[in-house]
């Protein structure tokens, strides 16, 4: 699979850019904000064909938030920021970059950034950073988006918290299947390759289920009406806190109710992602 997923155009047009409105201590924070942006922007031939990406982030003209979405502009790419009204006099000085949509409240502001964004990607940051990565990796796993998660660990800066989710894992509060939201790589380039064959695995997995399920029909002598919630849909889009292709409305997957211990889904299905 890692085969044919092997990226030659890029899978997404805007990618999201969490990020502090401070630069930090080490240098090498701000070079891999420039980098990335340099990365989305195309300049570094990642993939042969490579179409560049544009950026959404919070819409600050300072600290690294300013440094990615120069680098975006800089590359002849269009940026959106999206800043609170309240957080215009502090976090936007000098002259914008690219499109600046004024919202107003933070919790708009990650709706929108999230509703124009494919993917996801943070850069070092404090609490805003944090609380932004977080919520959207529990949309995923809640199901309400399917949009690949990626942190940028420069120089190990998120190991703590990589640990503390494992340590959730560990504890029983985190599914194992929900540990795979999160993917990171401590270059831009790396993380925005793994981002592009975490969607290809998926198609390739949606594909593969539709013609399981469909042999399974077949050899059943089973409609599909006769799946739950009926031909309007026969699998539902992948589960990532289960890590697997479900039946449209997760009820039986096959004639009769399922046994108590029987794991949800077609066998073959359920370890097929991961």
């Amino acid at each position: 699979m890692e085969r044919a997923c092997e990226v030659k155009a890029s899978k997404f047009k805007r990618i999201c850019v969490f990020c502090g409105s401070s630069q930090g201590k080490k240098t090498s924070y701000q070079e891999a904000a420039i980098e990335l942006g340099k990365v989305l922007r195309g300049c570094c031939n990642l993939f042969k064909g490579f179409e560049n990406i544009d950026l959404v982030y919070g819409g600050g003209s300072i600290g690294l938030m300013g440094l990615v979405s120069q680098a975006v502009h800089d590359g002849g790419r269009h940026v959106i920021g999206v800043i609170p009204k309240t957080l215009m006099p502090r976090e936007l000085t000098g002259e914008t970059v690219g499109e600046v949509k004024a919202v107003a409240d933070m919790h708009q502001r990650k709706a929108e950034m999230a509703r124009h964004s494919d993917a996801f990607i943070a850069l070092p940051g404090g609490y805003g950073t944090l609380e932004e990565l977080l919520e959207v990796i529990t949309w995923a796993q809640l199901g309400i988006h399917d949009k690949p998660v990626g942190l940028l660990n420069v120089d190990g800066y998120y190991n703590s918290l990589l640990s503390f989710i494992d340590k959730a894992v560990e504890e029983g509060f985190i599914s194992p299947n929900a540990r795979h939201i999160i993917v990171s790589a401590p270059t831009a380039k790396e993380l925005v390759k793994k981002l592009e064959v975490i969607v290809c695995k998926r198609k390739i997995l949606k594909i593969l289920a539709f013609d399981f399920l469909s042999m399974y029909l077949a050899m059943n002598g089973l409609r599909q009406t006769e799946l739950g919630d009926g031909a309007v849909g026969l699998l539902s889009e992948y589960d990532m806190s289960r890590g697997y292709y479900d039946i449209s409305g997760r009820r039986d997957w096959r004639r009769g109710r399922r046994r108590e211990d029987e794991e949800e889904g077609p066998p073959l299905l359920i370890k097929l992602a991961h």
